[in-house]
């Protein structure tokens, strides 16, 4: 009979753990610390300026935006049921902007404000460019004020020759720079080809599509919206696309997975238990054990991180899985003598239990130095778990009378005749996982982090295409700490790639703004230009146009020229350009406190990435970035491989070396065996195969530690291993019917492992030829 001491004292000491955990839970605002967004897997201080980016893009504008084709009977929806459709989305309050693209206020007003700067902000580099060309001639520099008026004259006959020259003949007496038309050819392409036959709506969202306030209340809002319309217009037909469906669609299915992972996974656990135990209902004992671990594993890890990714939740319910472990080897061990108390059962199992928790906690640990923020929320939610489960375990079982789960024991077949066929299989085994070995290779996606979404995807890219995406056309972002820096790695930029693509010149929103160079230049150039005015006028003149038709601009060149460029002024010029770009076009430019950049198109396929040196990639890096990714994969393997060199160690200072060789080779050689059956069978690995590889390790170190146990008294493997490995590979292997890639990679490798470590302790017996 169990002391009533130790009674009391287990289970006020599970009573008050349980009780904080769950106030600690209680008082949690879920919608806060729990992540959806696959962003939050990469690091908010990731070194790389392509990953800082996309954290950026992804919070900002950018991932905020909704695009909305409306038609009715294969033709753009009717003026009146489009300006219902956008006046209610107004009305909600949800969104910061909603454009009709067909109305041309925005753009009018954007035309209006540049045609007013035009001398501050295109003149500079009409400047810089014409100095250029007239350098190459090799004419003396009192010249230039003549050849430059020349070439005025000239290229305007030129313009004046073509047809577009008849919407802008009341701009050219203020303007025979020709800086505005030129710069309308040049950004043709920033508009896109969008579709005639459907009315466009571009929106941006107010509250973060990640949060649950930019998603249902949107979602309603957008339903109100489409209602209103086709009020307007009978059989309206309204198609969008927006990150926030994405998001919402990954909350939904995650929410499934978890419940039918769960479900499966301890009907699975049950399912094995109900082939094992002989008193299935004592099985109900092991469930509070799995509670307090999960318990403890929540509870720890959201005190340790202020944001979890819910990834680390639907890998972590799988913790039941191994936290089943040590419930197992307590409750299944028979007592020595029929009057043994639990403290002495305990005495004897502790060093085994210890030494597995501890070593697998242990190798955890070393995971908290990874870059990936899942895999140290992985790290600590597990290691929480472990320790949680043990601690649960004894304290359960000290206040139970005379704990013991019987099992049926499966006859075990006579080593020495086994002994030769044993070995064979083995010897087999083992050709074909190094066989494997040399096959293995890797895939390094970071598109797999997230939750596929076939349907979304294809509408997605539907919709797009009706804004004028084309999978022909290439996007550039350039990065700088400041605006300047910015500006000037975007000359750099585009100097690079229109010598690369001659065909297929790129345009950006950054030609708005003059770069500091050129700005700095031009009072210098303006001076170096006394008589450019009466010049001009005389080759106007000369080429048959009226100067005095030109008096607007005259006037204005004079008042430039009295103007001088200061820092100050350049930076409230960039100010006032920056705020009339709104709607779409507010997402070419993006400026704050965390730097700047451009964002520059190109109508021609994705090619060779543009040098590091000129702060600039290509926008379709950011859906895969595997090579980034790659180094992820190496930076787990260093510490994964670290910290099982320190789970070795430690094995061998408790253990001895030679015991502890053998059981360090079980998880070692499962882990390889594992690896190279996936390789047999052509199955391209990734990061987190890798990271169900380290945790499967740390299982199979658990069983091969508990049968060092019983192979020192030569006896069999305890019938506690074969149970725990098998509900462990159960509940994992649900995990590889997963549709989430991550998800179903950890499951995959950690059953494989189990199962080959399993088998290993079960047949090392026969293949030795020992009785036990």
């Amino acid at each position: 009979m169990e002391p009533p001491r130790q009674k009391l004292f287990a289970r006020l000491a599970l009573a008050a753990f349980a009780v904080l955990g769950l106030l600690w839970l209680a008082r949690l605002d879920y919608r806060a610390k729990i992540s959806t967004d696959v962003i939050d897997l990469i690091p908010k201080d990731e070194r790389s300026p392509e990953l800082s980016l996309v954290r950026s893009l992804a919070s900002e504008r950018q991932a905020r935006t909704l695009l909305f084709a409306l038609r009715q009977n294969g033709a753009p929806a009717p003026a009146e049921a489009t300006r219902r459709f956008v006046a209610e989305l107004k009305a909600s309050g949800l969104f910061t902007e909603v454009a009709d693209l067909a109305d041309p206020a925005a753009r009018d007003a954007l035309g209006a404000f540049i045609f007013s700067r035009r001398l501050d902000l295109l003149l500079p580099g009409w400047l810089a460019t014409r100095q250029a060309e007239f350098n190459e001639t090799k004419r003396p520099a009192a010249e230039f004020s003549p050849w430059l008026a020349e070439r005025v004259a000239t290229d305007l006959d030129a313009f004046v020759a073509k047809p577009e020259s008849v919407a802008f003949q009341d701009l050219v007496p203020r303007d025979p720079l020709l800086l505005i038309p030129t710069l309308v050819e040049k950004t043709q392409v920033l508009e896109g080809r969008h579709s005639s036959k459907t009315a466009l709506v571009w929106a941006s969202l107010g509250p973060s599509p990640f949060t649950e306030e930019g998603q249902q209340p949107a979602f309603a809002a957008i339903d109100r919206a489409s209602a209103a319309a086709r009020a307007e217009a009978a059989g309206l037909e309204i198609q969008w696309t927006g990150i926030n469906r994405f998001a919402a669609e990954s909350r939904r299915r995650i929410t499934a997975e978890l419940s039918w992972l769960n479900t499966l996974s301890i009907a699975a656990v049950l399912g094995v238990a109900c082939v094992f135990v002989r008193r299935i209902w004592k099985v109900v004992h092991l469930i509070p054990v799995i509670l307090l671990s999960l318990l403890g594993a929540w509870t720890v890890s959201t005190a340790a991180f202020g944001r979890l990714h819910v990834l680390v939740f639907v890998v972590g319910s799988l913790l039941s899985g191994v936290a089943i472990d040590y419930g197992f080897y307590l409750y299944m061990q028979p007592a020595l003598h029929p009057n043994e108390p639990f403290r002495e059962k305990l005495s004897r199992l502790i060093k085994p239990l210890l030494a597995s928790c501890l070593t697998t906690v242990l190798g955890f640990s070393f995971l908290l130095f990874s870059e990936l923020p899942l895999i140290r929320q992985l790290g600590v939610f597990v290691s929480a778990g472990l320790v949680s489960a043990l601690i649960g375990a004894i304290l359960y079982f000290a206040q139970l009378e005379r704990p013991f789960l019987e099992t049926r024991n499966p006859p075990r077949p006579d080593p020495t005749r086994s002994r030769k066929y044993t070995r064979a299989l083995g010897v087999l085994a083992c050709a074909a996982a190094l066989l494997g070995l040399f096959r293995l290779s890797w895939r390094d996606d970071i598109r797999e982090l997230d939750i596929p979404a076939p349907d979304l995807r294809a509408n997605d890219q539907s919709v797009r295409a009706l804004f004028g995406e084309s999978p022909n056309r290439t996007v550039f972002i350039t990065r700088g700490q400041t605006l300047s820096d910015a500006r000037m790695a975007l000359d750099r930029f585009l100097k690079w790639h229109d010598a690369r693509y001659p065909d297929s010149p790129a345009a950006s929103a950054g030609w708005l703004i003059p770069s500091p160079a050129d700005w700095n230049a031009t009072p210098e150039r303006l001076r170096n230009l006394p008589q450019f005015v009466a010049d001009l006028g005389a080759a106007l003149e000369k080429h048959g146009y009226s100067s005095e038709s030109f008096a607007p601009f005259f006037e204005a060149w004079r008042r430039r020229v009295r103007v001088d460029n200061s820092e100050q002024r350049y930076q409230r010029l960039a100010t006032d350009t920056l705020a009339h770009l709104t709607g779409p076009l507010g997402l070419l430019v993006q400026s704050g406190p965390g730097g700047t950049w451009f964002l520059s198109l190109a109508d021609h396929a994705s090619g060779q990435p543009p040098p590091a040196d000129l702060s600039t990639f290509a926008v379709a890096q950011l859906e895969s970035l595997n090579s980034l990714f790659s180094r992820y994969r190496i930076s787990a393997l260093r510490l994964s491989a670290t910290g099982l060199a320190l789970v070795g160690a430690s094995v061998f200072v408790l253990y001895g070396l030679r015991r502890g060789v053998r059981i360090f080779m079980i998880p070692a050689g499962s882990c390889l065996a594992a690896f190279g059956l996936l390789g047999l069978a052509g199955h391209p690995l990734n990061l987190f195969h890798l990271l169900g590889a380290f945790l499967g390790v740390c299982l199979s170190h658990n069983y091969a530690i508990f049968s060092a146990e019983n192979a020192d008294r030569h006896e069999a493997p305890p019938p506690s291993i074969r149970l725990s490995a098998l509900t462990t590979a159960a509940s994992f292997g649900v995990l590889a019917f997963s549709k989430i890639p991550v998800v179903s990679a950890l499951g995959t490798m950690v059953a494989l492992i189990v199962l080959t470590a399993l088998l290993t302790v079960e047949l090392e017996p026969l293949a030795a030829g020992k009785r036990r």
